[in-house]
C-alpha cells in the first residue's frame, strides 16, 4: 500500500469546541487531543502522514501550486478567462488574491503540522529508534519543503518553529529571507541524516536522503552557494540509486511513477478514496487523491486551457536536431503541435484543430495518451515529480561551471542530451567560457524542464529580473513580462492575512 492509500486516514482533531460560556462548553470525548493522541509509534506514523496530506490542497498541489510556478515563466502563458490564473503569468495580481491567499494558507498548514510532529513526536515511548529517526527526518524534510516554497513565493515571511496550539494569540512578524533560508538548510541537512535511502512499495513517496540532499542543493543554488550545493549534489550522485529513466516521457505518466529517475514526488491515484474532489476542509475518508492540474492545463476542448506554451519554447527546442535528424523528441513529449501523427486524447491533431494548425497546448503531465476522453471529471492519478535526477545532474553541471570546472559541466551537461539522441557536443561546450557556458545551461535547462515550474525559478535566481538586457529578452519570449514590475518576483502577502496580524509589511511592488 502505497503512502497515497492511508493519506486520507489521518485527521488529528487539536482542540475542543467552546460557546464562550464555561458551563456550555462541550468535548468530543472520542476526539483525540495533543494529551490523549501521542501515545503510540501508530500515532505517529499518522501525524506524520497529515503532513504529507497538506501537500494535497489546492494552495499546493491539487492544482495552484503549479499554476504559480510555471505560468510566470517565459515557456508558458496563461490564455484563461479567470483573472486569478491570467494575472498570476502577468504579474498583475492586485484585485483578486486567491492566488495569494491559498498559497499561504496552504503551505503554512503545512509548516504548521509538521511542527506538531516535531514538538510531540518524543513524547511517544519508541522501541524501534530507526523508525522514530525515520519519523523525525520526514517531518523536518517536510518542513524546509513547505518553506522552500513559502520563500520563494513570498520572501519576507514569518518563520515559525513551534505548534502554537491556541495561534488566535499569536502574530508573528516577517523575518528575512536569509533567516528563512537559514532554517531550510538545518531541516533539509538534519533530514539528509536521519532518512533512509530508499523503502519498499508500501512506503513509495516518502521522503528519502537523496530528496533531502537534493533540495539542500537546490536551496543552496539558490542563494548562489555554489560549493555547497555541489558538495549536496555530488552526495546525490554517489548514492549510486538514481539514474535517468531511457524514456523521457515516462517520468510523466501513470504508467511509470516512483521510477529510478524520481527523487521525490507526491503521489496521486484514481484508484484511492472516493470521488469528492478536496478543496478545502478537513480530509475526509471521501476525499479524491487526484490532482486538478491535467484538467487546468489541457488544451481545450479536452480541459480548460488555462495554461499554454509559448512559442517560444517550441523553437527553442526546434533549433537542434537529434543524430538522426528529428526533431528534440522531449518536444513530442512535452506539447502538442502540428506533426504527422499526433494524436491527443485518441483524436488526430490535425482534425480536432483543423481550423487552427498552428495551436499549441500542454501535454506534459496530461492523460492525452491514455483511453480518456477528456479530463473534465477533474481527477489525474499522475504523480507530481517535483525533483528529478536529470535536474540534480544539470545543477551540478551548473555548480561545476560556477566553480571554473567547464569540462565537468559539459560532461554532465552531454549526460542529459544523450537522452534526448543530441550530438556529441562535450568537447565544445569543455571550451565555453563560464558566461557562455551560463547561457548553454540556460538553453539546456530549459529544453529538460520545460512547463514543469522550473524556468522562473532559474530565471530569477540567475538576476535576469534586474539585467535590462536579459529582461527585454523575456519580453519577446512572452509578452507577459512587458508587465512585469520590480518586486513582483515575488507575490504580495495576502491582505485578508495583515488585515488579521498587523505586524506583517507589504512585499515591494505593490
Amino acid at each position: 500500500m502505497k503512502l497515497k492509500k492511508i493519506l486520507f486516514t489521518t485527521a488529528v482533531a487539536l482542540s475542543c469546541t467552546s460557546c464562550g460560556k464555561k458551563y456550555l462548553e462541550l468535548t468530543n470525548p472520542n476526539a483525540p487531543t495533543t494529551g490523549t493522541f501521542w501515545k503510540t509509534e501508530s500515532d505517529a506514523v499518522m501525524a506524520v502522514n497529515a503532513v504529507y496530506q497538506s501537500l494535497y490542497y489546492d494552495g499546493t498541489f491539487l492544482r495552484f501550486a503549479q499554476c504559480a510556478l510555471d505560468f510566470r515563466g517565459d515557456d508558458m502563458m496563461s490564455p484563461s478567462p479567470w483573472d486569478v490564473l491570467s494575472n498570476t503569468g502577468s504579474f498583475k495580481l492586485f484585485n483578486n488574491a486567491i492566488m495569494q491567499q491559498w498559497l499561504w494558507i496552504a503551505f503554512y498548514g503545512g509548516v504548521t503540522r509538521a511542527n506538531f510532529v516535531l514538538d510531540n513526536i518524543s513524547k511517544v515511548p519508541f522501541k524501534d529508534q530507526t523508525l522514530y529517526n525515520r519519523l523525525k527526518g520526514e517531518a523536518l524534510f517536510l518542513r524546509g519543503l513547505n518553506y522552500y516554497y513559502l520563500v520563494t513565493f513570498f520572501n519576507k515571511i514569518p518563520l515559525i518553529t513551534k505548534f502554537y496550539e491556541k495561534s488566535e494569540e499569536y502574530f508573528p512578524a516577517q523575518t528575512t529571507a536569509e533567516n528563512v533560508w537559514n532554517q531550510i538548510y538545518q531541516d533539509f541537512d538534519e533530514a539528509s541524516k536521519l532518512l533512509p535511502v530508499s523503502y519498499g512499495s508500501a512506503d513509495a513517496g516518502r521522503a528519502t536522503k537523496g530528496a533531502a540532499l537534493a533540495f539542500l542543493g537546490k536551496s543552496y543554488l539558490f542563494n548562489q552557494k555554489h560549493d555547497l550545493a555541489l558538495a549536496k549534489f555530488k552526495e546525490v550522485i554517489n548514492l549510486g540509486v538514481y539514474d535517468l529513466v531511457s524514456n523521457y516521457g515516462d517520468n510523466f505518466t501513470e504508467a511509470n511513477e516512483n521510477n529510478k529517475e524520481s527523487i521525490f514526488e507526491i503521489q496521486f491515484s484514481r484508484e484511492v478514496g472516493g470521488t469528492t474532489l478536496g478543496w478545502v476542509s478537513s480530509p475526509g475518508s471521501d476525499w479524491s487523491k487526484t490532482t486538478a492540474r491535467a484538467i487546468t492545463f489541457a488544451p481545450a476542448p479536452f480541459g480548460w486551457n488555462d495554461a499554454a506554451p509559448t512559442q517560444w519554447i517550441v523553437d527553442e527546442y526546434k533549433k537542434e536536431k537529434t543524430t538522426t535528424g528529428e526533431d528534440d523528441p522531449r518536444l513530442r513529449a512535452t506539447i502538442y503541435y502540428n506533426y504527422a501523427g499526433c494524436k491527443l486524447y485518441s483524436q488526430s491533431f490535425q482534425t480536432v484543430y483543423a481550423a487552427d494548425l498552428n495551436k499549441i497546448g500542454v501535454k506534459k503531465y496530461g492523460n492525452g495518451d491514455s483511453n480518456r476522453p477528456d479530463e473534465k471529471d477533474w481527477r489525474s492519478g499522475i504523480n507530481e515529480r517535483l525533483m528529478r535526477y536529470a535536474d540534480v545532474l544539470l545543477m551540478y553541471a551548473e555548480c561545476a561551471n560556477e566553480q571554473g570546472n567547464t569540462a565537468e559541466c559539459a560532461k554532465y551537461i552531454q549526460r542529459v542530451r544523450n537522452r534526448a539522441g543530441l550530438p556529441d557536443r562535450e568537447t565544445e561546450f569543455a571550451a565555453l567560457s563560464k558566461e557562455q557556458m551560463r547561457d548553454r545551461i540556460a538553453h539546456e535547462r530549459a529544453l529538460e524542464f520545460a512547463l514543469e515550474g522550473h524556468r522562473f525559478d532559474d530565471i530569477r535566481r540567475w538576476g535576469w529580473l534586474q539585467n535590462p538586457t536579459k529582461l527585454a529578452e523575456l519580453k519577446t519570449h512572452d509578452a507577459e513580462f512587458n508587465s512585469y514590475v520590480a518586486g513582483r518576483e515575488y507575490f504580495s502577502i495576502p491582505q485578508a492575512e495583515i488585515d488579521v496580524n498587523k505586524n506583517l509589511k507589504q512585499n515591494d511592488g505593490y
